[in-house]
């Protein structure tokens, strides 16, 4: 039976307020330094991956997971600690076994990146059994 697809152009959305952990300068505590004290780019990927996540939820079959596969973005301005944050992900289509999405983060002020992620629908429990394997532990 094929799998049910999410309309082209439907959307999902993720927020959250920056916390300290949220900054570029807590990524390394060795690195801080060398890091601004605003938003990072890594947690902006990840608020845009879970906007991503929602739009493919409701297709889900019990034991999977949506996981990232592709991220393409760009982070165009600084957000302070204490800012919303929020991000859209927009469906586009399906390429082979890959779930398209344009993905848009903003604050309060505006836009602070864009770009495109692909995500792919697995088995939770062979996901988890991969990476054990990977790691070397025995199931």
């Amino acid at each position: 039976m094929a799998r049910p697809e999410p309309t082209v152009g439907a959307t999902a959305e993720a927020s959250w307020i920056v916390e300290e952990t949220d900054l570029a300068s807590r990524l390394s505590d060795g690195h801080a330094g060398s890091f601004p004290p605003v938003f990072s780019t890594a947690r902006m990927v990840a608020l845009m991956e879970l906007a991503a996540a929602r739009v493919l939820s409701p297709i889900l079959a019990p034991g999977e997971v949506s996981v990232g596969v592709l991220v393409n973005v760009t982070h165009t301005a600084a957000t302070p600690p204490g800012a919303r944050v929020r991000a859209t992900a927009r469906f586009l289509g399906q390429e082979q076994k890959f779930y398209a999405f344009e993905v848009v983060a903003l604050d309060e002020a505006g836009e602070i990146g864009r770009g495109a992620h692909r995500r792919a629908i697995v088995e939770s429990e062979r996901l988890v059994r991969g990476a054990r394997k990977r790691a070397g532990f025995a199931l």
